[in-house]
């Protein structure tokens, strides 16, 4: 089944998705007068190729995710340092459930691809059970690991036969998006999947 995916502040850039591929790429009345009977998924701000994160091995294998059930211990937002080593030395299944975490939080902030080596079977089984794509790193890294990093690092143009990964965020136009940042994000899709939405 085709989708086509449209965002209200990026309507010359829409996309239609045709399994794991896109199909098409361009305004969104073209492409809804070429396949009508396509479903719509129509999102506020504007449609993206999504981000890549540079800090994959910093925030999938040395950063500690809390469970929410931990939030009252451990708070919501990634533990770093020596707490978060002493948490994911309880072994394998601490690790892999904190790396699902911290890719689903990728997720939520745009993330399609990450980079650098990641080493740990935990790390990489949540990012490919994800679909992310895995990427060069960058030879110097601007700043701390973020799940929004300074600066945004959007991959390549979206096209027809492509991988169907892309991200949208609620801002108005994509200076918005950098001086806003990730958590903008109201919807990921890799591999043509949608997986992420905010509720």
């Amino acid at each position: 089944m085709l989708t086509l995916h449209t965002a209200d502040a990026s309507p010359e850039a829409a996309v239609v998705v045709d399994g794991a591929h896109i199909a098409a790429v361009g305004p969104y009345e073209q492409l809804a007068a070429g396949h009508p009977g396509a479903r719509l998924r129509r999102w506020p701000g504007i449609l993206t190729p999504g981000l890549l994160n540079p800090y994959g091995p910093e925030l999938l294998e040395q950063a500690y995710h809390p469970d929410p059930r931990e939030a009252d211990r451990l708070g919501t937002e990634p533990v770093f340092g020596e707490r978060a080593r002493a948490l994911l030395a309880a072994g394998p299944s601490a690790r892999g459930a904190s790396a699902r975490r911290g890719v689903q939080r990728m997720l939520a902030h745009g993330t399609v691809a990450v980079a650098g080596e990641l080493r740990s079977r935990e790390a990489l089984d949540a990012v490919r059970r994800a679909g992310l794509a895995l990427a060069g790193r960058p030879a110097a890294l601007p700043g701390p690991a973020a799940l929004s990093p300074v600066p945004l690092v959007l991959l390549p143009g979206l096209g027809a036969g492509k991988p169907a990964r892309f991200a949208v965020f609620d801002v108005p136009d994509r200076d918005a998006l950098v001086r806003d940042g990730a958590s903008t994000c109201v919807a990921t899709v890799v591999g043509g999947r949608l997986v992420y939405r905010r509720r």
